[in-house]
């Protein structure tokens, strides 16, 4: 019995003393804990490494960008690059013009394209059209009372024209003193200019053919200019040279100053001219455009014969120079 409860009182503290060993100092190791560590412990690596690649794509991203940036900044200088790499003169290769003429026919057939073609071809020059143009008739107030007329006409295309004009003067209740008409062949031969070739035949003062060559356009700050020179059937070379400038003052309104200057190569007595420099006349018209195509004018002109035909006038008894006042219409159609 004794023995008994010895073993007992012995056996207690060792069972106490296991308890609270495998609770503090020897804890039984559990595998659950350390498995839920290394899972963590590997999510964690999974979650760094995700983040590591969206960081890179995001700075793939960025970079794309840039390099984006960069290609758009490239092809801002594509130009200047394009200049500096290929010569303005450099020729096309043989290729390009191995095609057709007019690519469309390739597509819709040359009987298809032609009528467009020649549409085109009209609208860039090729109409024909015509125009009569009355530019001066009017009665001239002086020493004497006159009346003058200058007319042309045209027909035909950009660069080629039939060209009619006529002018001519006299006093009114008496003779016709001046009439002429030249027919010419007018050509283009450059941006505002073409050059006029053809014949001149006069009435009066007696009739007399010409062979004529000159050019008519529109010089630097608009001056319309008809230059010619005339070469008679009886050898007289003489010239001609108008000029004449519309300044607009109003939309209808128009002052044109105007000079028309004659020359001579010889003397020709039947005409009472002498050599060189025969005759001026300077003019102001002021002329208002009820429309387009009607305006009647009023101006002052001065008209004078010089050099050797000015002394010619005064030995028949008259005045070389004057001024003469201008009442007339300026039409078109």
């Amino acid at each position: 019995m004794r023995i008994a409860l010895a073993l007992f009182s012995l056996a207690a503290p060792l069972t106490v003393h296991a308890q609270d060993h495998s609770g503090h100092a020897m804890p039984v190791e559990e595998p659950a804990p350390e498995e839920h560590s290394a899972h963590d412990a590997m999510n964690h690596a999974t979650m760094d490494h995700s983040r590591m690649n969206q960081e890179q794509m995001g700075h793939g991203s960025m970079n794309q960008g840039s390099t984006d940036h960069a290609a758009m900044d490239h092809s801002a200088h594509g130009p200047e690059s394009t200049k500096e790499s290929v010569p303005l003169d450099e020729t096309p290769p043989p290729a390009a013009l191995s095609g057709p003429r007019h690519a469309a026919d390739a597509v819709w057939g040359a009987d298809a394209m032609a009528p467009a073609r020649e549409a085109v071809r009209r609208a860039n020059g090729a109409m024909t059209t015509g125009t009569f143009m009355l530019e001066r008739f009017e009665a001239r107030i002086g020493e004497h009372e006159a009346y003058l007329w200058d007319a042309e006409a045209w027909f035909g295309g950009d660069e080629d024209k039939l060209w009619l004009k006529s002018e001519g003067e006299g006093e009114f209740g008496s003779a016709l003193e001046d009439a002429e008409v030249q027919a010419l062949w007018s050509h283009a031969i450059a941006p505002f200019w073409d050059l006029q070739t053809g014949l001149r035949y006069d009435f009066e003062p007696d009739s007399r053919a010409h062979a004529v060559i000159g050019v008519q356009g529109l010089a630097p700050y608009m001056f319309h200019v008809d230059a010619a020179a005339f070469l008679s059937d009886r050898g007289d070379l003489t010239a001609r040279i108008e000029a004449e400038y519309d300044q607009r003052l109003t939309q209808r309104l128009i002052l044109q100053p105007r000079i028309e200057l004659e020359l001579s190569a010889q003397d020709i007595p039947e005409r009472a001219l002498g050599a060189g420099l025969t005759r001026i006349e300077p003019g102001l018209r002021l002329r208002y455009e009820f429309v387009r195509e009607f305006a009647p004018y009023i101006g002052v002109e001065y008209e004078a014969s010089i050099g050797e035909t000015a002394d010619i006038v005064r030995a028949g008894g008259e005045d070389p120079d004057g001024v003469l006042f201008l009442a007339g219409i300026r039409a078109w159609f």
